[in-house]
């Protein structure tokens, strides 16, 4: 389907600057542009490739100037990232959903399911397990013994969610996941045998939580594993049991919380950043990738970087200093000697 430069503009409540009849019928990136596609420009890292681009519209912001002459339309607007985001969610939204039972399925005869239900083929269901409306369970997920699901969740294939757990409306766990898997706990007997601690706790993912793929939560020891409202958790990330993760928090790749942690609203972590148990994170810390936090944090909204992780500001003095170490070592080597000498003499 064909979609004039204008027609987006209205939709998106933006400027056209250019041809307003201009037509798109895909997306692509700018760098790869083709004719009749739309692309966007939001990081200036890529302002180059909009002098060269082949694709047909760009959505830009409004503060974008031009340092050469342009071939393409451009729709201004104030921010071009999430004006993307709000079309291929439209473009989502536009896709079929699938409805119903598929077979071979197990649905035990004590569950709940609301309307326009989809099970995928090889899915299990469990005793007592609810599912609320417009719940996706995809092809070979497992949802155990009383589980609870609300509306609009989507269980990608493959998702095992163990007994007991709750996930809210409108979460997304992806392919892999694994909710309510037993936390780390073992304790030593007389002998320094490891006797496994029993996991009695649960998982609970609020509203509008995002799980990647290939990612664990473990359940709580006593109580429950909490992800708050609208955190999203990337691929590969591990919770640790009893661990609560606060609303909006988002984690990078490999990330890693151990046991009984409490991180607060708005956080945001980089790749492979590991936290240690017991400890408590507040509101609105950012966390660089490969950094690890062996202690608490006192100071809300702080920037922190590096193992042991410390305040970016002292990281960047640090790092200064630690890329001379090689010439000071050179330095210090050539004292030493020359204090020999005058010693010898």
């Amino acid at each position: 389907m064909n979609f004039k430069a204008s027609q987006i503009a209205e939709f998106l409540k933006g400027k056209v600057e250019g041809d307003p009849d201009a037509l798109v019928n895909d997306v692509s990136k700018i760098e790869e542009g083709k004719e009749n596609t739309l692309t966007f420009l939001a990081n200036p890292k890529y302002t180059k490739y909009i002098y060269e681009t082949k694709a047909s519209v760009v959505i830009v912001n409004n503060d974008f100037t031009a340092e050469k002459e342009l071939d393409v339309t451009l729709i201004r607007v104030p921010d071009a990232y999430r004006a993307l985001a709000a079309l291929l969610e439209l473009y989502e939204k536009s896709i079929p959903q699938k409805t119903g039972i598929e077979q071979p399925s197990f649905i035990d005869e004590s569950a709940e399911l609301g309307e326009d239900v989809y099970v995928g083929a090889f899915a299990y269901i469990g005793q007592n397990v609810k599912l609320g409306n417009n719940v996706k369970i995809y092809p070979q997920a497992y949802i155990g013994d009383n589980v609870e699901i609300k509306d609009n969740s989507i269980i990608y294939a493959g998702v095992k969610i163990y007994r007991d757990c709750k996930i809210g409306n409108n979460c997304i766990i992806h392919s892999g996941a694994v909710i309510g898997s037993d936390g780390f706990g073992f304790a030593p007997d007389e002998n320094g045998e490891y006797k496994k601690i029993s996991q009695i706790g649960d998982v609970i993912l609020e509203d509008f939580v995002e799980i990647g793929s290939n990612s664990t939560i473990d359940r709580a020891t006593m109580g429950s594993t909490v992800i708050h409202k609208g955190a999203k958790l990337d691929n590969l990330i591990q919770i640790g049991h009893n661990v609560e993760v606060g609303s909006r928090t988002v984690m990078a790749a490999q990330t890693g919380v151990a046991g009984s942690t409490k991180i607060g609203e708005e956080c945001m972590m980089g790749g492979q950043v590991g936290i240690a148990g017991h400890l408590n994170v507040p509101d609105r810390v950012k966390f660089g990738a490969q950094s690890g936090v062996p202690n608490s944090i006192k100071k809300e909204g702080e920037t922190l970087l590096g193992t042991p992780a410390m305040n970016a500001t002292d990281f960047a003095k640090s790092f200064i200093i630690f890329k001379r170490l090689p010439d000071l070592y050179k330095k210090v080597s050539e004292m030493e000697k020359t204090l020999n000498n005058i010693r010898e003499k």
